[in-house]
């Protein structure tokens, strides 16, 4: 397990699509020279951004076009980690609720967009902290995961 303490460098935020009921995750494919592997929308906290909250409604704008979800809350949840640079960062986690029809315009950081239900995305969420969010989402809006 790397070393993480010492100063946050960098602070990002991720949301996390969903839709009730069932709960429904709406999950990102990266294209292949970013591996090819399924996440959430995020991205790093600009100067420009006046808070997390604000960081994340530009990410959200910027990667699916979505403007106004139904509600928003955070999920309580910042993991430091270590950036291919060697630095910290920090990425906060937020819960983003929208309509099941929503359809995101993709940007050139994904080539797939999918519905999947929470287990689905456990399963296929590459990082650990990701699958981790994911039930504490569930446990936020009272819909546990089945076990995977």
């Amino acid at each position: 397990m790397p070393d993480l303490s010492g100063p946050v460098a960098r602070e990002c935020v991720e949301g996390y699509l969903f839709a009730t009921p069932p709960l429904e995750l709406l999950l990102f494919r990266r294209p292949p020279a970013r591996g090819r592997i399924w996440v959430p929308v995020s991205g790093k906290v600009e100067p420009s951004d006046s808070s997390f909250d604000s960081a994340l409604a530009r990410e959200l704008r910027e990667e699916t076009g979505l403007e106004r979800p139904l509600r928003v809350f955070a999920l309580d949840w910042h993991v430091p980690f270590r950036a291919e640079n060697g630095e910290t960062w920090r990425l906060h986690a937020y819960a983003v609720e929208v309509d099941r029809s929503f359809a995101p315009r993709l940007s050139p950081e994904h080539e797939d967009a999918r519905w999947m239900t929470a287990a689905e995305a456990e399963r296929l969420l590459h990082f650990e902290d990701n699958r981790a969010a994911v039930r504490r989402l569930a446990e936020r809006v009272g819909l546990s995961t089945p076990k995977v």
